[in-house]
């Protein structure tokens, strides 16, 4: 199924009506909340942890999936892994971008999938700009993939309307699935 990840920053994660936020946009759009993924920095994480847990709790226990965005950059925190309700990794550009040419990268975005694996969370590949790297991912197991080679980014309403239309087709090939 096709769902939206929505950027939040730290001054809105914490402010006291955040999850009442979510709430609002969730009614108006109608929405469920399987569909939307919160998305917060592992940097903007470390500004007020407890809060930040507390808000994204109320948020994955209302249905809601929490994305740790450009993970296993910064201040990449594997006790995040532990205390946050983390249902998605997203794997940061900078190691999609050098994938092709760099046995490192392939080394750590392979170790990412494995960790995800072992803690039953998914992963989503950023940045991906060529087929050759959304077939090198799908290869190494990565569901899910984000950039440039599957499309632009949309404003909120043109999403919002993608998400309300969308057939959920079966997919053509094996492969790295579209994030929007």
């Amino acid at each position: 199924p096709l769902f939206m990840t929505v950027n939040v920053s730290g001054r809105d994660l914490a402010g006291a009506s955040f999850p009442e936020m979510i709430a609002d946009f969730l009614a108006r759009t109608r929405i469920t909340p399987s569909s939307l993924k919160i998305e917060v920095t592992e940097s903007m994480l470390m500004d007020d942890p407890e809060r930040a847990a507390a808000a994204l709790t109320q948020c994955r226990n209302a249905g809601l999936g929490i994305a740790i965005d450009d993970f296993g950059t910064g201040y990449s925190s594997l006790s995040y892994l532990s205390t946050l309700p983390v249902t998605t990794l997203k794997i940061d550009r900078a190691f999609v971008r050098t994938l092709l040419a760099d046995q490192t990268s392939r080394g750590i975005v392979q170790t990412i999938l494995r960790l995800a694996d072992d803690l039953a969370v998914s992963v989503v590949a950023e940045g991906i700009e060529q087929a050759a790297e959304a077939d090198l991912l799908a290869g190494m197991g990565c569901a899910f993939g984000q950039g440039y080679h599957f499309g632009r980014p949309a404003p909120l309403a043109g999403a919002v309307q993608a998400i309300r239309a969308w057939p959920a087709p079966e997919p053509e090939r094996p492969g790295l699935r579209l994030i929007a």
